[in-house]
């Protein structure tokens, strides 16, 4: 049984037992939502996500590039490659660094 989670997202076809999953565990998401690419995926059920948002400078009348990258939980439910785009929600710190949680894979 998944649980509901306030988001119009798809939830995963597998079962898990991680209890910082949105889906099967106790794990809440409030507040924003990231949509981003993966840039690194080499530490145990995390990923580092970058988005790239334009930045606009008045005095110049010019718009930059400027970069976000934040780090997310990866629940065992959900399979996760560097490259993919995904969405993720904010939740309570997991960690130092970790205060995202992967909720859907995009293509």
């Amino acid at each position: 049984m998944t649980l509901n989670i306030g988001l119009k997202v798809k939830e995963p076809k597998r079962k898990c037992t991680d209890r910082n999953c949105p889906f099967h565990g106790n794990l809440s998401v409030r507040g924003k939502l990231f949509d981003g690419k993966v840039t690194g995926s080499k530490a145990k059920q995390t990923i580092t996500l970058q988005k790239e948002a334009p930045i606009y400078f008045s005095k110049f009348k010019r718009y930059a590039r400027g970069k976000s990258t934040i780090h997310a939980h990866v629940p065992n439910c959900i399979d996760v490659e560097s490259g993919d785009f995904v969405l993720t929600a904010e939740c309570r710190p997991i960690s130092k660094s970790v205060s995202y949680v992967v909720v859907e894979v995009r293509s």
